[in-house]
């Protein structure tokens, strides 16, 4: 297929489905007879990873959804698979759609997506609510181990940058945020104070801005002609009043 965005082979990383409880154990070593070799078949045929039948769903979903399952990854509503059950009976079993769905939203396009601050779309590619904030907050932090395990860079500034976007977006003071993500880890803890130190700053810089320019009677555009100051930083700072 040539758009479909469902490879042969495992996503790098999409974590490991979770292991059968029973697992087959080596055979004696003994004469392959016909018998016995329909019969490993068999089982073979039988026991097909749960991920191989994933990827089948994943490819009828972007047969289905182009929208949603194709080359851009989107967050999904709330309900999802319900619906896509009782939508599809005949194309979906009840365990395959579970682990489909569930390698989608641990993927890192999907949850790049998520931190993006996307919407929750329905399944025709409408916006329909918005991603709870402890959701936002685990994907950035995810994404962010990812990409760090990756590089040498240090890209705490990235999720610093992303952790004060999503601080501001959800409206929350700090303490209701801090309660909502309830970060136990050293790193998510740390990287979370940074992230409100800095949303605090850029506060008070905003702050600074408004005042000087309610005392100069300027316009916004001669205000930032003589400060010499971008015009959207200007009309962000008095649009945060």
């Amino acid at each position: 297929m040539t758009d479909s965005p469902i490879s042969d082979s495992p996503p790098q990383d999409a974590p490991a489905p979770d292991a059968p409880l029973e697992t087959a154990q080596p055979e004696a070593d003994q004469p392959q007879t016909a018998e016995t070799k329909g019969a490993k078949a068999g089982k073979a045929k039988a026991a097909r990873p749960p991920r191989d039948a994933a990827f089948a769903v994943l490819e009828r979903l972007f047969q289905l959804y182009p929208k949603m399952f194709g080359a851009r990854f989107l967050p999904l509503k709330l309900g999802v698979y319900q619906e896509l059950l009782a939508a599809h009976p005949e194309d979906f079993k009840k365990e395959d759609l579970k682990v489909a769905l569930g390698l989608h939203a641990r993927s890192t396009r999907y949850l790049e997506a998520v931190a993006a601050g996307h919407k929750r779309h329905d399944l025709s590619g409408e916006p329909v609510e918005d991603v709870a904030p402890e959701h936002v907050h685990h994907a950035i932090m995810e994404v962010f181990r990812r990409r760090q395990a990756r590089s040498k860079e240090d890209l705490r500034p990235w999720v610093r940058s992303r952790l004060v976007v999503a601080i501001e977006a959800s409206g929350l003071s700090r303490d209701e945020f801090t309660e909502r993500v309830n970060a136990k880890d050293e790193l998510s803890i740390a990287v979370l104070d940074e992230a409100f130190a800095e949303l605090a700053e850029q506060t008070a810089k905003r702050e600074a801005v408004r005042r000087a320019y309610e005392a100069s009677g300027k316009t916004p555009e001669e205000f930032a002609d003589m400060y010499g100051m971008d015009l959207k930083v200007v009309k962000a700072a008095l649009k945060s009043r």
